[in-house]
């Protein structure tokens, strides 16, 4: 079978998450985080930004009181969440720092810079930020050259707006 490259302009459009508490999930993801809560329907909310439908829904259809799968088992690693630049990626870490919120680390890819956390239900959640493309490190052949170095967490606070 040969290979068919998706639509260059294709996005991830939003992320359903099985969660044990909506209320207690809504705290992370509207109170903490700032998004907006657009919908809800038994058993599910919808967040966003921006006026869009959904970003992120919240569901407990097949896990209510239920408890993370934890380590060592398949699922979703992280979803992650693009802000728009650096000002907006330290406010949000000043949400969290504030809010004494426990992180789990922070990296900075050369490509973007990310800081890493779980929510209630323990799935995996980066917060970043990209850099513009024409900054991308790339090797002697063009080649995207992705690193994992540390972010300086205090300098990306001072910039929070």
């Amino acid at each position: 079978m040969s290979h068919v490259p998706a639509h260059p302009k294709l996005r991830i459009g939003h992320v359903h998450l099985k969660v044990a508490d909506l209320e207690r999930g809504l705290l992370f993801w509207r109170d903490l985080l700032g998004l907006q809560e657009t919908q809800r329907m038994q058993g599910a909310v919808f967040l966003s930004a921006g006026g869009y439908h959904h970003h992120i829904a919240l569901n407990t259809w097949e896990s209510a009181g239920g408890r993370p799968a934890g380590r060592g088992f398949t699922g979703l690693y992280h979803v992650a969440l693009l802000y728009p630049d650096r000002p907006a990626l330290a406010t949000a870490l000043k949400r969290l720092v504030e809010a004494r919120y426990p992180l789990e680390g922070a990296g900075d890819h050369g490509v973007s810079e990310a800081i890493y956390l779980r929510d209630p239900d323990g799935n995996g959640v980066e917060l970043y930020r990209d850099r513009p493309y024409d900054e991308w490190p790339r090797d002697e052949h063009g080649n995207l050259a992705m690193t994992s170095e540390p972010v300086d967490l205090r300098a990306l606070l001072a910039e929070a707006e």
